[in-house]
C-alpha cells in the first residue's frame, strides 16, 4: 500500500472517530497494527489531522461561534459570557493531565491494541447505556461543564471516546442532546487550539525539514481528516438528537473483541 494511501486513511478514521464516538486515537493505533504504518514524524501528523478537525468545528459551527464572540467582545451579553466561561472551566481538567500526565499514558498504551480494545469496551458500556435514559430539556451549567471537562480529560486514554464519554455524561444528566453535541465539540476548542500552538513551538525550535513526499502526504491527511471531520460533525447532532449513540457502542464492542482475539 502506497504511503499517500495510508495517510488518506489515516485522516479518513481521524475526522469520521473525531466525532463519532469510537476514538480516534484507539482507532488509528489499531488501524497502524493492522496496516504496520509506522509514522515518521508522529507529532507533526498529530498537529496537521487535529487542526483539519478543528476547522471542521469552526465551519460547522461558525454562527454560534460568531454569536458567542460578538456577544462577548462588543454586547457583553451575560448568557454568552456564561457559556464561554463555561467552556474555560471544561477545559481545566484536560490542561492539568495534558500538562502532568499525558506522557505516561501514551507511554502506557503506545502500540498496545490489546489495551486500546479493552478501553473501547467500556466505550461501548457507556454508549451503550444512554439508551436507559430519557431526553432531557436540561441546560448546561458549571458543575455539568466541569464533569464533562473530567470526562473529556479521561478520554485522553486511546479507546475512550472523547465525544462519546462528554456527551454520554451530558445525557446522564438529563441535558438536551443536541445542547449536549454543540457543547462537547465546543469545548475541545479551547485545549485542542493551545496543544496546536504548543507542538508548533517545539517543531519550529527542532528545525524540522521535510521532503516534498513528507509535504504531500500531510497534505493527503489534512484534507482528509477535514472533510470526513464536516461530513461526522454535521450527522453526529442528528444521531445523539435521536437517541442512536448505542449503535456506536455495539460498534466499539465487536471492534474490541475483534482486536482481542486478533492480538
Amino acid at each position: 500500500m502506497t504511503e499517500e494511501i495510508k495517510y488518506f486513511l489515516l485522516g479518513l478514521i481521524q475526522g469520521l472517530a473525531e466525532f463519532f464516538p469510537v476514538s480516534s486515537s484507539g482507532h488509528i493505533i489499531l488501524l497502524s497494527s493492522v496496516l504496520d504504518i509506522v509514522e515518521k514524524d508522529p507529532l507533526l501528523l498529530s498537529i496537521t489531522v487535529h487542526f483539519a478537525t478543528t476547522l471542521s468545528t469552526i465551519i460547522v459551527y461558525r454562527k454560534k461561534i460568531s454569536q458567542l464572540l460578538m456577544g462577548f467582545f462588543r454586547h457583553k451579553d451575560h448568557h454568552h459570557i456564561s457559556y464561554l466561561l463555561k467552556i474555560l472551566v471544561s477545559s481545566f481538567p484536560l490542561i492539568i493531565v495534558g500538562l502532568f500526565f499525558k506522557n505516561d499514558v501514551e507511554l502506557v498504551f503506545n502500540n498496545s491494541t490489546r489495551l486500546v480494545s479493552i478501553m473501547l469496551i467500556i466505550t461501548a458500556g457507556i454508549l451503550i447505556a444512554t439508551k436507559f435514559f430519557n431526553t432531557g430539556e436540561k441546560k448546561i451549567n458549571y458543575y455539568h461543564a466541569f464533569c464533562m471537562g473530567i470526562m473529556q480529560a479521561i478520554a485522553i486514554l486511546p479507546g475512550i471516546s472523547r465525544s462519546g464519554a462528554t456527551i454520554s455524561i451530558a445525557v446522564f444528566f438529563k441535558i438536551d442532546r443536541k445542547s449536549a453535541a454543540e457543547f462537547s465539540f465546543l469545548m475541545v476548542l479551547l485545549p485542542i487550539m493551545g496543544i496546536m500552538f504548543l507542538e508548533l513551538i517545539y517543531i519550529k525550535n527542532s528545525n524540522t525539514v521535510l521532503s516534498y513526499q513528507e509535504i504531500k502526504t500531510l497534505f493527503i491527511a489534512f484534507f482528509s481528516a477535514f472533510f470526513s471531520g464536516l461530513i461526522a460533525c454535521k450527522y453526529m447532532i442528528n444521531v445523539v438528537a435521536k437517541n442512536r449513540l448505542p449503535y456506536f457502542g455495539y460498534y466499539c464492542f465487536i471492534i474490541a473483541i475483534f482486536f482481542l482475539i486478533y492480538s
